[in-house]
């Protein structure tokens, strides 16, 4: 397998950024008078798009209520697009090794694709001042979420390269699916928001516990 690009997951892979949308999500919920939920359980629930998340949050529940109207959906989903807004980027922070990371991986060109929405994922980017090692950025308002693999294609077809010669780094069951749909090689990390699966069972080509392990991955024989 020869690596020509990389493929990035953004919230639990290179940027801790839970609390901020613990806090929309909290007050989108009070606006619409339904009870707050910890912070535990939103680490729980993120990695498929703020639509599901707050869902989740109405449901007080990773299993979404089918009974939920959506006027209310619509309306828990408005306010907490208000508020993350306010909030992006004032909480989050990068992973330990991830920026000196970014720099060690060199010129390998590199996409970010997330479920995050664009404006949000500019406005992050922006805020921790990493859009700079990106080459190509996918969002989820560009195609099907993760699992569905239509965003990691999409990044691969910017990036000018086959499915083969990409991998994909993420924290999630999601990340893993969506790069298996694909026909893409998955490195998983474990410090991230893994929805409380345990990774190893997806059957990742790697499991790093650390942003810095994925480094000497890079100079093994067999991804040159």
């Amino acid at each position: 397998m020869s690596v020509s690009g990389i493929l990035f997951d953004l919230d639990g892979t290179l940027v801790d950024s839970v609390k901020e949308m613990h806090l929309a999500l909290n007050l989108a919920l009070s606006d619409v008078a339904f009870p707050v939920v910890s912070q535990g359980q939103v680490q729980q629930w993120v990695g498929n798009g703020i639509d599901v998340l707050v869902k989740r949050g109405l449901s007080c529940h990773v299993e979404i209520n089918p009974d939920l109207s959506e006027v209310l959906i619509t309306q828990a989903i408005a306010r907490f697009k208000v508020h993350y807004q306010e909030l992006v980027g004032e909480y989050a922070e990068l992973y330990p090794g991830v920026e000196i990371g970014l720099y060690e991986l060199g010129t390998l060109p590199k996409a970010l694709v997330t479920n995050k929405n664009r404006a949000f994922t500019l406005q992050l980017l922006q805020k921790l001042n990493i859009a700079k090692h990106f080459d190509v950025i996918v969002c989820g308002d560009d195609g099907n979420k993760k699992p569905a693999p239509d965003l990691l294609q999409l990044a691969c077809e910017q990036l000018g390269i086959n499915a083969e010669q990409a991998i994909m780094i993420g924290d999630s069951k999601s990340d893993i699916l969506a790069a298996q749909h694909a026909q893409i090689p998955v490195i998983a990390v474990n410090y991230g928001y893994n929805q409380g699966e345990t990774l190893s069972q997806f059957n990742p080509q790697y499991l790093c516990e650390q942003f810095s392990d994925i480094i000497p991955i890079f100079s093994k024989p067999e991804l040159i």
